[in-house]
Order: structure tokens, then sequence, then C-alpha cells
């Protein structure tokens, strides 16, 4: 005898239906597309921002220069005849420079007129002379042919900044002027080249003379102190708070105020910077030692929570397989986990590097905005460091100062983009796959 079993039917799911399918299908294009879309309008935007800036920068890498053939007078520079380093130092040598000039068009006169014709060039001229000769006094009594840096309106004009078609009055380069330069131009004494100055110097009042090497050395300085201490603090935490800490309120009441802290605004560290470091403990005003502790105050928490993401992401059989053979916790810490997170704790560290070195506003807090002439030699100089450069050209009135900032910011760029970079080959040079 046979038994028959029923067949029931199967009723297609309302979600397996070919229309139902075709509309997910449709809505994964849509997001797809918007992704897409969402990038695509995110490069367009941050390209037209680089290039902006890169076409306004572009042209501070490059200075006006006139060749004149300077005659180092000793009755000017030396008249004693002694050689002495004080006698070279204090001589006017601007002077010498606005003689040339003059003997370059004779035919100008009139006091007014050589006025004129004198701020064609640039007023630290002479301190430019003035090195050359304490480097090498045996050029004193010489006639030298001598490329010197123009002023920033004549700069200006040769940039194509100032229209030699506006109104005299609406120009700061006057006719005269104008044919002066357009000599220069004919006989090839005068050209752009590209000016070192602005990567050697440190800043100044003239543009032409200003430069970022101040501002760099400050901002390394600054970032020493700043890594000196954030590390070594950051990565201690970390590892007791991952490894060796119990769980409590207490631990709980700590990880709560590091994550806060990360999300505190940079302005409130640079007020506990001047309330603690300056108005208590009497540290010098605009330091970089000052500058450093309060980014490291600002960095540490960053860091602690890379550090602990990192320590997290190491399996736990590989603490599981050290104390099994033996190994006290310390040494599970230090001799397996630790390195394993290391590539990790890397990356966070240098992140958070990269952001200290673009903030300014702590450092304005503590007197880093001040205007500084020397280059810093020690970490208790009076310094100053890149953003806050940029932060001080933008605010300057000389035209010739917009191409100065934004060329300094392209410099900034490419510092942050070179630390990040390192983060990502350390990562993928030391990442381990488990």
């Amino acid at each position: 005898m046979t038994e028959t079993t029923a067949t029931i039917p199967v009723q297609p799911r309302r979600g397996s239906s070919p229309r139902r399918l075709r509309q997910r299908h449709a809505a994964e294009r849509r997001f797809r597309i918007y992704g897409i879309s969402a990038i695509v309008l995110a490069a367009v935007v941050l390209a037209a921002l680089l290039g902006s800036i890169a076409n306004r920068g572009a042209s501070a890498f490059f200075q006006t220069q006139i060749a004149l053939d300077i005659y180092l007078d000793p009755e000017v520079i030396d008249p004693e005849g002694t050689r002495a380093p004080d006698t070279l130092r204090s001589a006017n040598y601007q002077t010498l420079a606005k003689r040339a000039l003059e003997t370059r068009f004779p035919d100008v006169s009139g006091r007014s007129a050589k006025r004129a014709l004198a701020r064609l060039i640039s007023s630290g001229t002479g301190f430019e002379l003035r090195r050359r000769v304490l480097a090498d006094p045996n050029l004193i009594g010489t006639t030298g042919r001598y490329w010197v840096k123009s002023s920033d309106d004549v700069d200006s004009f040769i940039k194509g900044k100032v229209s030699r078609e506006a109104p005299e009055s609406d120009r700061r380069v006057k006719d005269n002027e104008i044919a002066w330069l357009d000599v220069l131009v004919a006989t090839g004494d005068l050209e752009l080249r590209f000016d070192t100055t602005f990567f050697t110097a440190s800043d100044s009042r003239e543009p032409e003379q200003a430069g970022i090497w101040g501002a760099v050395v400050g901002s390394f300085l600054t970032l020493l102190v700043t890594l000196g201490l954030s590390f070594p603090v950051g990565v201690l935490a970390a590892l007791y708070l991952e490894e060796f800490a119990k769980k409590n309120r207490w631990t709980d009441l700590i990880e709560v105020n590091i994550n806060n802290l990360a999300a505190v605004p940079s302005i409130v560290f640079g007020l506990l910077g001047l309330a603690m470091f300056l108005s208590i403990f009497g540290m010098p005003r605009s330091a970089p030692v000052v500058g450093g502790l309060v980014l490291a105050l600002m960095t540490l928490p960053t860091i602690i929570i890379a550090a602990r993401a990192a320590l997290t992401a190491v399996p736990p059989s590989v603490r599981e397989a050290a104390l099994a053979i033996g190994a006290s916790k310390l040494q599970v810490t230090l001799h397996h986990v630790l390195p394993l997170a290391m590539p990790g704790v890397m990356t966070g560290t240098i992140i958070g590097m990269a952001r200290a070195l673009g903030e300014t506003a702590p450092l304005l807090m503590i007197g880093m905005v001040a205007f500084i002439v020397d280059i810093p030699g020690s970490f208790t100089d009076p310094a100053t460091v890149l953003p806050v450069q940029i932060y001080l050209w933008a605010d300057s009135p000389e035209r010739a100062f917009v191409a100065k900032t934004s060329a300094a910011i392209l410099v900034l760029l490419a510092f942050l983009v070179a630390m990040n970079a390192l983060a990502v080959v350390l990562r993928r040079r030391f990442e381990q796959r488990w």
C-alpha cells in the first residue's frame, strides 16, 4: 500500500518578488551614486581650495632682484682700516647701494627724485651687504656686481599685481619709477629669481625680507617638547588603564574624563597654560617649552585613546599564551602586547602631533603671537610657530604679505601631509596580521 504525501504549495515571499528585487538593486545603485558624488564633490572643493592657495602663494617663492655695481667704499665701511668686526657691523651699507643706483641713473637729480630712486631697492639691502663683508672682509675697496632685492611695491608691480594703466594716484609705484624699471628690464638688470630668503630668514616688517625659518625652528622645538611629554605619559596611562587597572567606578570616571578632554576646545588648554605655567610657575612667555607643555596637555587624551584602541586590538590569545608559559603580567604587557600594539600607538601619536602642529589658539594665549625676529636657539628663547606666523602675516596690511601667507600655508600643509603619510607607512610596515 502506497502512502501519498500531500504537497503544500510554497507561497513566494513578498521580499523575493522580481519587483522588490529590482527596487532593492535600484536603491543600492542610488546609494553608490550618492557616495561617489559626495567623494567627487569633496575632491573638487578641496582641489579648488588648494588651487586658490597655490595660485596666491606661488609668487612668494620668487622675488624681484636688481643688479647693481656696488663699490664697497672703505671710507664708509672701515675708515680707520682696523677691520674690527664691530666697526664693520655698524657701517651704513644702505648708502653704498643708494650710491650705486644713482650711478646707474646719473640723470636723476633733486632730493625727492633720489628718494624715489632709492625706494626701488629693499631697505634690507644694507644687511645683505653687511653679511657678505663680515664673511669676507677682503671685499672692502672692491666693486662687485650684486643682485639685491627690490622693495615690496616694485615686486608687486613686476608680478602684475599693480597695473600700470591705473591712475598714478592709485599706485604706490609712480610713473618715474616705472620708467626706471623699464630701463632695468631692457638691460637685463632686473629679474625674478628664486627667493631663498623665504626659507632661511625669520620674520620681518618688510615683506621681501620675511621668511619662515624662525617659525619652523620654533615649531620643531615646541613639538619636540610635546612629543617628549605626551608620548611616554600617554602610553603608560593607556597601559595601566587597559592592562592593570581594575574596572570600577573610579577607572570609569577617569575614562569618561579622558574622552571629554579630547573634545575640549583647544583655546581652553591655552587658558590653562596662561593661568598655570605663566601666572603661577612664572615660566618664560612665548617660549617653546611653554608651548610644548600646553600642546602636550591637548594631545595627551588623543594619544591615550589611540593607544588603548591599539592595545585592545591585540588578540587575547597572545596574553593567554604568554601567561601559560610562565610570564608575569608585566612581562606579558611589555614583551608581547605592547610591541604588537606599537604600530597603532605610533599612528595615533603622529596624528595627534599633526593636530598639534596646526594649532594656533592655545599658543596665542601664552604669548607666542609676539613679533620675533631672531631664530630661537633653545627651548626657553622667545619663538613663534608656523600657524601663528601665518596668522600674523594674514593680519598685515602690506599687499606682498598675502602671497607670503599663502606660501606659508602651503609649507604647513606639506608638513601635515608628510606626517600623515608617515603614519600610514608605519602602520603598513609594522602591522601584524593574525
